[in-house]
């Protein structure tokens, strides 16, 4: 009697294992197809910035100093508040 209850254990613990590789699989399979299409808008909007800064250079190197600059000033601005 007590082989058959190790028996019927072993048969639950087995098809848990496989129903959780399922699962991992369907997941790790989704997760391609996420990547998949998030590399693709990636690509494409590289691509769209790339004609852009070609079109209009100038414009371009205004936007970046500008940014850069935003962001110069605000890590600065928080790095001497928390040296006060």
């Amino acid at each position: 009697m007590s082989k058959q209850i190790e028996a019927n254990t072993n048969d639950t613990a087995m098809h848990g294992v496989a129903e959780a590789r399922r699962r991992l699989e369907t997941a790790l399979e989704q997760g391609r197809e996420i990547c998949g299409k998030v590399r693709e808008k990636v690509v494409e909007g590289a691509k769209v910035t790339d004609e852009a800064v070609h079109k209009h250079p100038y414009q371009a190197i205004g936007i970046a100093l500008g940014v850069g600059t935003l962001i110069g000033y605000l890590v600065a601005l928080r790095r001497s508040r928390h040296h006060d």
